[in-house]
Order: C-alpha cells, then structure tokens, then sequence
C-alpha cells in the first residue's frame, strides 16, 4: 500500500475512533514509521522532542490495534498492513457506502461484495492467505504494572525482526526485570511468528524431553487431524528451518551449577549446549530467546554484528519511571525518592521491597537517606541469598574482598589484597560479570551498594 493510501486509511480509522483527523505529529510517526525511520530521527524532521513523539506514539498505536483487530506497534505496523489486506479493505468498506480501487503492493485491488452486515475480518471468496499462528504461552507469566523499557524493546526488536539473529540472552541481576521485558517483547512480536512458546525452567526437563515437547507441538500443528502416535516427527533444528518460531526459555540459570563458575551445566544437561551452538551455527529463520541470572558459556557478552547471537544486561529504570514505583506506595518527597531510586539503583523489586518497608514502618524516604543507611528487608535479602549461593567459593572471596573497599579498585589491588592467583582471580571476575553481581567501570572494579551491604553482613 502507498503511504498516500496508509496515511488515508489511518486517518479514517483514527476519525471514527475518536472523531478527530490526524495531526501533523501523528502523520509524520506514521509516514517515518513506513518509512523505516527511528522515533530520533522522526523527532529531528519535525523538530520535535524525542520523549514527546514517543508519547503520542504510543497512544497511537492501541487506537489503530482496535480498529484492525490485532496488536499494532511500531515495529510491525508496516508487516501488519500488508498482512491484513483484506481486512483492510473490508474496514474501509464498513465506513463507506462506497468505494473505489485502490494499489497494494503494486496490485490494483477492489473491495469484495460482502453485505453490510458482514464483520469486518469476515473471509471473502478470494481471502489472501495468512500465517497460521500457533502459540503455548500457558507458562508466560502475566504482565503486571508496565514499566517503560522502550530502548530495550526497540533494540530486541531490531535484532529479531530486522537482523534475525537466532540466539539472544536476557541478563541481569535478581529483581532487574527480565522476565517483566520478555513478557512486553513478546506480546508485540508473536504475530511475526507462526509459532510461539514460553518455557519456564524451574524444573527443567532433559534435552530429549525439551525437544521432544517442542516437535509434539510443531508436529500436530502441521498434521492436527493425525493421531500422535502415526506423526513422523523430524528433528527439532529442521521445525526451525521450516517455520518461523520464537522460542523464549525463561530461569535459564537453572540449567547451570549452583557453587560453580558461572554457565557450568549440570550433570544430564550437557546436550543443551549442543542445541545451543546448532541454534547459533545452522541456518534458520528462528530465534531462542534465553532469560536468567547467567547465560551458557557459549554465549559471549560482548558480541559482534556478523554474529547471529546476541546479550543485552539489563541495568535498573531511568529516574522517571522508578518514580512511579514510589508513587504507587505512596512516597512522593520527588527529591529524596530520587536518590533512594539512585541508591537501590532503579531496580524495580528492590524499589518496591525498600518502599514497602518504608510504607509499613510509617517513616519517610529522608530517615531512610540518613548516614547512607541501606535497608535490606526479609525479601530482597532472600532473593540476595538464592543468587549468592550459586556462586563457587572462588567467587565468594572476591566478592568478599570488593564489599571491603570503599572505592573502585584495579586487578593488581584485588592481587595484592588476597590469596587467589591471578589465573583463578581472571576467572573469578569474569564469572561474576556474566552473573551480573560486579559493576566494571574501565578498568576497576565494584560491587552494587545493596549488595555490598548483604555481603557485609554474612
């Protein structure tokens, strides 16, 4: 469809939604959005500020999700439109009485004769055929309060859609809010999918059951008028060349050793690493997206862009959106609330213990604030405690030695410090960086103040 023709059907759809045409902002989204062009550089056309296009945007896209029927969001906006060709045209019939041809994708199209009274997804006798999507998100769990992760979502995004990258790993420490992104991430991009399915791992099953689950579900989809046991069913990697599945594997940690250096599998899930490294080497059009406090060995942290894997750390909320945590219980002192987001480092679950805390003590985000006090209620030290706990005892000493020092240190001071060599010190550190418990600032080293003040009082 021309952009001519997008814009005048937005325009028509946005009119009966809310009785008003499109604005000039709301038009530029949607002709960069065809574009291809970045919120940024749509801001720069316009001269407009970044955070404000952003704004109207999103308060765009749900209008346009109801009127066709299905989730539309930046990303898809495009894929949407030439997906839902007929539906289109059956929603610009439903608002005129008449209506001449129009051009998509290079084709001259007129509106099928459907009574009025038909709806507007209704089949007609020549429907365009669309993806068959199957989806298990039976284990995903529910969204909850949405907190803005939009350069996350937008960088996720980019690399499944438009890099297609087959395997991505969601880090971050307990509390960041991994899961919570996942769940955003695929509640947009699961109808760019025919198949899409949540695994959550707390108890993890054996390779052959994993897969043997998974080619159950590709495998009926594909024949559901065969009986289970007459379905030949073809290797896992094959379902994934054939189809266009997304694949998410949250608590990933869980494949790993507790008391180990970080990414050690346990005993019976070695094969996984095989999968993984099949995910990554054979080509395919599917993507594993993989959640936890850990990754495999196999997945590096920095990786480059001739690879098809990829590692996004998720770090805490920017200071506005954490403040809605706050405000939600109730601590409006904007500027204390401030710091105490920048003390818990905006990690959104030890915001909302710390102000738990606070509500139900009666006191203010000030006493909190007094002498640098750090509170670790009952449930952020737990959740400390699960993450500590998988560490080796390696690790333990050097975490040990950083909750000592009040300012960042050099490798050669952790040296001189302690009895580790510096082989097994190297390795204790990159350990601990891929279990996101240290923070690298050039070349020195420092641990989070919540978690430096957990160390302290072991």
């Amino acid at each position: 469809m021309n952009l001519k023709e997008v814009l005048k059907m937005a325009d028509e759809m946005v009119f009966a939604k809310t009785g008003q045409h499109l604005d000039n902002l709301q038009e530029a989204i949607l002709r960069g959005t065809m574009q291809g062009e970045k919120y940024t550089k749509i801001a720069e056309d316009i001269h407009c500020n970044e955070s404000y296009v952003r704004d109207v945007g999103s308060k765009l896209w749900p209008i346009l999700s109801e009127e066709l029927g299905e989730d539309v969001n930046k990303i898809n906006f495009r894929s949407v439109i030439e997906r839902l060709q007929v539906s289109i045209v059956s929603h610009l019939e439903q608002h005129h009485n008449k209506i001449g041809s129009f051009n998509i994708c290079g084709e001259t199209l007129h509106p099928p004769n459907i009574p009025n009274s038909h709806p507007p997804n209704q089949e007609t006798s020549n429907p365009k055929p669309t993806k068959t999507l199957h989806q298990d998100l039976s284990e995903m769990p529910e969204l909850g309060n949405f907190f803005d992760r939009t350069s996350s979502l937008h960088t996720l995004t980019t690399w499944i859609l438009q890099q297609n990258c087959r395997l991505i790993t969601i880090t971050g420490i307990s509390g960041i809010g991994k899961t919570s992104l996942a769940v955003q991430l695929v509640q947009q991009i699961k109808h760019e999918f025919e198949y899409a399915v949540w695994c959550t791992l707390d108890e993890f099953p054996t390779i052959d059951k994993f897969q043997s689950n998974l080619t159950q579900l590709f495998s009926q989809s594909e024949n559901p008028d065969s009986s289970p046991t007459n379905q030949k069913r073809l290797p896992l990697i094959k379902y994934l060349q054939n189809h266009r599945c997304l694949v998410v594997l949250d608590d990933v940690h869980n494949l790993f050793c507790s008391g180990e250096l970080a990414g050690k599998y346990k005993p019976n899930y070695e094969e996984y690493r095989s999968l993984f490294k099949q995910i990554e080497n054979l080509s395919h059009q599917s993507c594993f997206l993989l959640v936890g406090w850990e990754p495999p060995k196999e997945v590096p942290q920095l990786t480059s862009e001739n690879t098809p894997i990829r590692t996004l750390q998720l770090t805490g909320l920017d200071t506005a959106t954490a403040q809605e945590i706050l405000r939600d219980k109730g601590l409006t002192e904007s500027e204390n609330c401030e710091a105490l987001i920048h003390r818990y480092q905006g990690n959104p679950f030890w915001l909302k213990s710390v102000a738990t805390l606070i509500q139900e003590l009666g006191i203010g985000a000030t006493e909190v604030l007094i002498d640098d006090t750090i509170l670790l209620p009952e449930d952020l030290k737990d959740v400390l405690q699960q993450q500590y706990d998988r560490t080796s005892e390696l690790e333990k000493q050097v975490l040990s030695l950083l909750a000592t020092e009040n300012q960042p240190v050099n490798f050669a001071k952790l040296l001189q410090n302690g009895q580790i060599s510096s082989s097994d010190l190297l390795n204790a550190l990159q350990s601990l960086s891929r279990r996101c418990l240290l923070e690298k600032q050039e070349s020195l080293y420092t641990l989070p103040p919540v978690l430096k003040q957990y160390i302290k009082g072991l």
